[in-house]
């Protein structure tokens, strides 16, 4: 009985090639659970909706298998993804020199800027602005190295999720929360005081964002860049992108990118 639990663990739980992947008929993908409009959990069926999570079914549809959300963060994302636990990764990760070291990134989905919400009433025009202040992000994300390096005399603290960082920015226990502008249009938008914060209109870096595999998954790699251009010159990718980030949305970002080689 117990070397059948185990098998079925192994079965199901880690991952694979495209092959194996196809064999069993089952895509694991690493996904954020509480990242509004990326992957967050939906309050009423408590399912992981999302910008990502239509992407990752997009892929599942095109490989013709069932697809299984395994909730990541940005500090144990890589790692679990390394450690076979998930087969990709399309949790509003940006492509960085330092990660292709690590794993293999598919063609950017998604471009976003690095932009502060801040209080209204704080005046914050520009960069130096910020200096000596105390801002907070997301822990082992791009946008806590960004900072550091944008603002040395700032206090950067790293917190488990955002939803955490925009609770304490609502509490004034901090400064600014800094992430991609796509990332705290959601912050902003589940703020209880969101009228009295802006997102700054300077930037300090652009993020692509890719979706990790591990190094050497050539194929699968090459099965998802296949869809992504295939969802692009479609159509289709504008329509995810529309239903998350258009006009009619909480969260409304205009469009100003293509996916591409």
């Amino acid at each position: 009985m117990i070397f059948g639990i185990l098998f079925l663990h192994i079965k199901y739980s880690i991952a694979a090639d495209l092959s194996e992947i196809k064999k069993r008929k089952l895509l694991i993908v690493g996904v954020k659970d509480d990242l509004y409009p990326f992957g967050f959990r939906n309050k009423d069926t408590k399912k992981i909706e999302g910008y990502d999570i239509d992407f990752a079914n997009e892929i599942a549809k095109e490989l013709d298998v069932k697809v299984e959300f395994k909730p990541v963060s940005s500090s144990d994302r890589i790692p679990l993804l390394k450690k076979d636990d998930v087969d990709m990764l399309i949790c509003t990760m940006t492509i960085t020199d330092e990660r292709k070291k690590e794993i293999d990134f598919s063609y950017s989905y998604f471009i976003s800027k690095q932009k502060f919400i801040v209080k209204k009433e704080y005046q914050v025009k520009e960069l130096k602005d910020l200096e000596g202040k105390v801002i907070v992000t997301a822990k082992g994300s791009t946008s806590e190295l960004n900072a550091k390096n944008a603002l040395p005399s700032a206090k950067v603290l790293g917190f488990e999720d955002y939803p955490q960082a925009g609770q304490a920015l609502d509490l004034e226990k901090v400064f600014a929360v800094t992430s991609d502008e796509s990332v705290l249009v959601g912050v902003l938008s589940e703020m209880k005081s969101k009228e009295k914060f802006e997102i700054t209109k300077f930037e300090i870096s652009k993020e692509p964002y890719g979706i990790g595999v591990k190094q050497g998954s050539s194929e699968l790699l090459r099965s998802i860049n296949s869809t992504l251009l295939k969802l692009e010159n479609s159509g289709e990718a504008s329509k995810i992108y529309d239903k998350w980030f258009g006009t009619q949305t909480s969260t409304p970002l205009a469009r100003d990118f293509k996916i591409a080689p």
